[in-house]
């Protein structure tokens, strides 16, 4: 079973990230979507009594958002036929949560909506999407507000050529590969110099080529000063359904999702981001 998670808060975004979840797994044998949401416990008094709202409420609390959970379901269900499974769970502590369903059901995937630019400063940034990332719980599958994105049979795999051995978790990679076989394309994006005539760059692309070569990649090497700009047209000309990338300590979420050009990335992407972490 190929258990994919989406964290749904009933915004629009989130249930967009499920509708995106549930086209994606049209393309996975044996797909398994789990629809989940986490809502604040109770504070209890001395007495044990919840504070704030009396028993027969908080009884109730869980079968609401059970029952939302089931309004998006039917939705998802004239989308794929894969099995759905709506999960609410209480408990103040997100994030944690999250982590140990993850671990304990075996989570193949996490799939999750980012909102518009202000909100995602707020979100992604600093709190559920980052540390997720961050906690290298499971690949998270990022998908932008806006994104109407319905496959993913051509990935693009962002690399800088820099030690591919320990940047690129390459088992993870084929797992989600192994998910979706796609046509799969390499791409440095690079300013400064071209990339390919360097002996680090044939010493570091023979050993990416020869862990991915039952994927057949195609590289491509690409000298434009604007990383975005030149990330989004390969997107658009080659019609790229996902974008795999690798956060590592000190690097990828910490540092350069802080950098203009990255940041950009994320806001204005129209397809999702995979972030496998190192």
């Amino acid at each position: 079973m190929n258990n994919f998670i989406v964290p749904i808060d009933f915004s629009e975004t989130s249930k967009n990230a499920a509708r995106y979840a549930a086209h994606i797994s049209t393309l996975v044998p044996d797909a398994h979507l789990i629809l989940y949401n986490v809502f604040d416990a109770l504070e209890y008094g001395s007495d044990s009594s919840p504070l704030g709202t009396d028993a027969e409420e908080d009884a109730s609390r869980k079968a609401i958002v059970e029952l939302a959970l089931e309004s998006v379901r039917t939705e998802l269900s004239a989308i794929t036929n894969a099995r759905i499974s709506c999960v609410a769970e209480e408990d103040n502590h997100f994030l944690d949560a999250l982590e140990k369903y993850v671990k304990w059901n075996h989570i193949q995937l996490i799939i999750m909506g980012l909102t518009g630019s202000t909100r995602l400063v707020q979100v992604f940034m600093g709190s559920n999407a980052l540390n997720i990332v961050k906690r290298a719980i499971a690949p998270v599958i990022i998908v932008p507000e806006h994104t109407h994105s319905t496959s993913a049979k051509n990935v693009m795999l962002l690399t800088d050529f820099k030690d591919v051995e320990n940047t690129i978790p390459i088992d993870s990679v084929k797992e989600v590969l192994n998910l979706f076989h796609p046509k799969l394309y390499v791409v440095n994006v690079d300013h400064e110099h071209y990339v390919q005539v360097t002996e680090e760059y044939k010493t570091e692309r023979a050993k990416l080529e020869t862990k991915l070569e039952e994927y057949k990649p195609e590289f491509f090497f690409i000298r434009l000063f604007d990383f975005v700009e030149a990330t989004n047209q390969f997107v658009a000309d080659n019609q790229i359904d996902l974008i795999l990338t690798f956060p590592r300590k000190h690097s990828f979420l910490s540092n350069v999702f802080k950098t203009t050009n990255t940041t950009k990335l994320a806001f204005h992407s129209h397809v999702p981001i995979a972030a496998i972490n190192v």
